[in-house]
């Protein structure tokens, strides 16, 4: 009887934890979509305070050009006095087909990237590249260390 009361308190314990560890891992998606849509939100008015806060330190970039830079190339084309002004000339950016994946204290985030580029004709170019980045949750904060564009057709 003791037995059975056990195993069923283990179980019980067990389920309890497994359910815990799927809600962090769902907050810590919820958590990371809203960060790259705020990020990519920054990133169309030139935000130096955003562009600061997503990308880690140890940043490794590969642009789709096929350059590799880290953030401190990013931080130097930017300026705080500069943020936040939009200027219709700026293209603005977003995600579609984003997929998360979470692995402890790291996670995966790869998307498509559509860049709504204005023409000087008044039209809008429409540009697509694949992006994933590797996140790493330290101090509380997830940030990008590593991240790879890729042009599509």
């Amino acid at each position: 009887m003791i037995k059975t009361f056990l195993i069923a308190i283990i179980l019980l314990l067990t389920n309890v934890s497994m359910m815990d560890a799927q809600q962090t891992k769902n907050s810590h998606k919820e958590a990371l979509e809203i960060l790259l849509n705020d990020f990519l939100a920054g990133a169309s008015v030139n935000s130096f305070e955003i562009h600061n806060r997503f990308w880690a330190e140890d940043l490794i970039y590969t642009s789709a050009s096929g350059e590799r830079f880290g953030k401190a190339e990013i931080m130097a084309g930017l300026s705080p006095e500069d943020s936040h002004h939009h200027e219709t000339n700026n293209p603005h950016y977003y995600a579609e087909d984003i997929q998360i994946s979470i692995y402890g204290n790291a996670a995966i985030v790869a998307f498509r990237l559509v860049a709504e580029v204005p023409l000087e004709t008044g039209g809008v170019d429409i540009l697509n590249f694949y992006n994933t980045g590797t996140f790493i949750y330290r101090n509380e904060k997830w940030r990008a260390v590593a991240w790879q564009a890729t042009a599509t057709d």
